[in-house]
């Protein structure tokens, strides 16, 4: 099997076509001062539960882990957030095209109540933020048995 490289203008997969969702987001999400797109100021974020933990996994491609906060405030609402810097122009580069985004983000979560905020744990690996924050153990009731006479 062969890759066809398509170049017909016609193409609608070649074309950037208008997404209702994407445009409903952005008008929600205020612009930056730079014009910069915001879609990465909503960084895209899966929140799993497991029996031992909550967690939290958030795709931040060139993202470097010193640009990343995660915090804890309130007691217990996770908060994840920092900033991709925009790349450097230089005056004789000619761009075609600029889809990546860049500027800061910032994702706030409510943990449950089982939640042990004082052991969170995040690491970064291949633009992937992974933040695991375990879960108290759930004490079972203590159940008593009692004997049926007669």
């Amino acid at each position: 099997m062969s890759l066809v490289r398509r170049s017909n203008v016609f193409d609608p997969f070649s074309l950037d076509l208008w997404d209702p969702i994407d445009s409903m987001f952005r008008s929600v999400v205020p612009a930056t001062s730079d014009n910069e797109t915001t879609a990465f100021a909503n960084a895209r974020i899966d929140w799993k539960e497991t029996p031992e933990a909550h967690v939290f996994k958030a795709d931040l491609p060139g993202v470097k882990k010193e640009e990343v906060k995660v915090e804890v405030e309130e007691g217990n609402v996770l908060v994840i957030s920092g900033q991709r810097s925009k790349e450097k122009e230089d005056k004789n580069d000619k761009w075609h095209r600029v889809e990546r985004s860049s500027g800061q983000f910032m994702r706030r979560f409510r943990l449950p109540e089982n939640a042990k905020v004082d052991q969170v744990k995040a690491g970064l690996e291949n633009g992937v933020l992974t933040v695991t924050v375990p879960k108290a153990e759930v004490k079972k009731p203590e159940v008593k048995a009692i004997e049926i006479s007669g």
